[in-house]
């Protein structure tokens, strides 16, 4: 089962989720909710993956979706420490090159506060897989 946790974001008017254990179909709708009510009152969603030990499609589809949604908001979703180990389906579906990927919070935190006007994106940082 996931542990899923939140704070103040490092930015005005984001949030900052941690995410542990596996994200996965039996957890998807759980995480869903967590990330809608977190997100509800902040533009921008910061979801750290670093304790995340296994990230299935439906997990994905969760983050696809809040990402969709905050976009179409002017807002932005940032994910930290996605390890291609443990989320693998972000680089077999093509997403780690769509979503805003960092090494770590305070580099996802300064992408937003340097985050453009609406209709551009937040360029992501070049994570290495370990």
């Amino acid at each position: 089962m996931a542990q899923l946790r939140h704070e103040p974001g490092p930015h005005q008017h984001s949030v900052l989720i941690t995410a542990e254990g596996d994200l996965d179909i039996r957890t998807s709708r759980e995480f869903d909710e967590y990330l809608t009510a977190a997100g509800a009152d902040h533009r921008y969603l910061i979801i750290d993956l670093s304790a995340v030990t296994f990230l299935d499609s439906s997990a994905l589809a969760v983050i696809v979706h809040q990402w969709k949604k905050l976009s179409a908001a002017d807002g932005s979703l940032a994910l930290v420490r996605a390890r291609k180990q443990t989320s693998r389906v972000f680089w077999i579906s093509g997403m780690a090159a769509r979503l805003a990927l960092y090494d770590t919070v305070a580099e996802a935190a300064t992408a937003l506060a340097a985050r453009p006007q609406r209709g551009t994106t937040v360029p992501s940082a070049t994570v290495r897989p370990e």
